[in-house]
């Protein structure tokens, strides 16, 4: 009797028919390409899966600074007069306090003489305090000062390295940039997932065990999350 071939498991058939009138070749080839996506975007996703597993950890354990700690730096000054409301902009308002003041050059000054950077989430005036606030990943400054004498106090946090790594993991107070390295990571990474399963439901000798793990973690799953709301 001769000895049967399991075209689940990838073997040729000479005949070019499987036992149930499907082609082994086609099987074969659908193989071979998931194999090729799965190793391939998982070497691409090497790193973003390591990055967003240890930034994982630490959003999870938000003590572990490894001798980075935030810090926070205050300091005091004076605007220089060329970022105030101007005279005429006072006398034609009515009231120095009131006048238009120029976000931009006060912004522009905080940044080349104190470093300050990041995006403006926040500005304006209210009543003779004007306010500029600033946002990064790992990052905050927030600069108040008098509109009439120019008087300022500017407090800038900083979280270290691994705030910086946490709120990048977030998306939070990031560029559009890394938004869209987001989304290539969970494209990726979906893939990955995907393709693995299907290269191993394509082998019948794996599959029902397969199935059974997928089934059974998608479970637990579930089971977590609901817990984990409370």
């Amino acid at each position: 009797m001769p000895e049967t071939t399991d075209l689940d498991a990838g073997e040729p058939d000479p005949t070019g028919t499987g036992a149930a009138g499907r082609s082994p070749r086609r099987s074969v080839r659908t193989q071979r390409w998931m194999r090729w996506l799965h190793v391939y975007t998982s070497m691409i996703s090497l790193l973003l899966v390591l990055f967003f597993g240890l930034t994982g950890l630490t959003l999870n354990h938000p003590t572990w600074t490894f001798g980075d700690d935030p810090s926070r730096d205050v300091v005091d000054g004076t605007l220089p007069a060329e970022v105030l409301p101007t005279a005429d902009a006072a006398a034609a308002s009515g009231d120095a306090d009131s006048a238009d003041v120029d976000f931009l050059a006060v912004s522009e000054y905080v940044r080349d003489e104190f470093g300050v950077h990041g995006s403006v989430t926040d500005y304006g005036v209210s009543g003779d305090q004007g306010a500029i606030s600033y946002k990064a990943a790992g990052y905050a400054a927030d600069i108040t000062f008098d509109v009439a004498t120019g008087a300022f106090t500017l407090v800038v946090d900083q979280q270290g390295l691994v705030g910086v790594m946490n709120d990048l993991h977030k998306g939070r107070d990031t560029g559009s940039s890394w938004s869209w390295v987001i989304d290539v990571a969970a494209v990726v990474l979906v893939v990955v997932a995907l393709t693995g399963l299907a290269i191993q439901l394509v082998y019948r000798k794996r599959r029902r065990t397969a199935l059974a793990l997928a089934g059974a973690f998608a479970a637990v799953s579930i089971v977590l999350m609901v817990i984990g709301r409370g």
